[in-house]
């Protein structure tokens, strides 16, 4: 027994409906995966960025403690250290650890 053309094209219209909704689905699993990736891709720009200012810290620290033992060794009234010192020196290191 054959089929009408009517029953033909509910058949055929209930398959271009399915065609769709697994294109669809597809296409959003793509999307999901970009934004997995992109979201995988910031929290590493935010990693690093946050190990370089932990870097810079340290630096700074390093260089405070290395000038106020330098200056230890100095006459009393000579041992003035500054801010701009401390940030000189800091600067120093991160551009010797950046290299």
């Amino acid at each position: 027994m054959a089929i009408t053309v009517e029953q033909q094209a509910d058949i055929d219209l209930a398959e271009a409906r399915e065609a769709g909704r697994r294109a669809h689905e597809l296409a959003m699993e793509n999307l999901r995966h970009a934004n997995s990736i992109a979201t995988a891709q910031e929290n590493a720009s935010a990693q690093i960025a946050l190990e370089k200012r932990r870097a810079k810290l340290e630096a700074v620290r390093l260089a405070k403690e290395a000038l106020l033992q330098n200056k230890l060794s100095q006459p009393v009234d000579s041992r003035e250290v500054t801010a701009a010192d401390i940030q000189a020196y800091a600067e120093t290191l991160v551009a010797y650890i950046d290299a």
